[in-house]
């Protein structure tokens, strides 16, 4: 079969059938603090390392 093509015969059935239970609470792990960060260097030192990395892609 071809790239792209479709066949439902190669679709598996899931059992999604799941209790709440299960599930996970988002808000159960919530942060309500602060976090800072600071690297030291400036924005002309860091989109200078950007424009290093992207030319290191090509």
């Amino acid at each position: 079969m071809g790239f792209g093509s479709y066949d439902e015969s190669e679709q598996q059935e899931v059992d999604a059938d799941f209790d709440d239970d299960d599930a996970v609470k988002s808000g159960a792990n919530s942060h309500d603090g602060t976090i800072e960060f600071e690297n030291g260097a400036s924005s002309d030192e860091l989109l200078d390392r950007l424009k290093e990395i992207k030319d290191d892609d090509r």
